[in-house]
């Protein structure tokens, strides 16, 4: 599978943001989504997913009442909505995909297999 992420760019500290992830083929509600980010100088931290199938979604603390993940499995499509952004927020932001993560994995990124190119998010005044 082929991943796309999109819809990155500047916003003002408080604003929100809405990312999304356009996967090629034809069986990508098998597949659990991982979304990632990455800041200058630091390593890959997972923001939150949304498991195959029955989507249910998992966050990372950091995450937890702010950022949301859903799917749409017609369009082969996960979208993340950020809102109250801080400027701790800008990173570039990756889209993952795998067919066999499971609770205990699905925040380490080396348990994927497929990634998207990436993302900028920049949250700034």
């Amino acid at each position: 599978v082929q991943l796309q992420a999109s819809g990155g760019g500047l916003v003002h500290p408080g604003g929100s943001l809405s990312l999304s992830c356009t996967a090629s083929g034809r069986t990508f509600s098998a597949y659990t989504v991982g979304w990632f980010r990455q800041a200058p100088g630091k390593e890959r931290e997972f923001v939150g997913g949304v498991f195959r199938n029955g989507g249910s979604t998992f966050y990372a603390d950091a995450a937890k009442g702010r950022f949301t993940i859903s799917r749409d499995n017609a369009k082969s499509t996960i979208y993340l909505q950020m809102n109250s952004l801080r400027p701790e927020d800008t990173a570039v932001y990756y889209c993952a995909a795998s067919r066999t993560i499971i609770l205990s994995s699905i925040a380490i990124p080396s348990s994927y297999n497929y990634w998207g190119q990436g993302t900028l998010v920049t949250v700034s005044s």
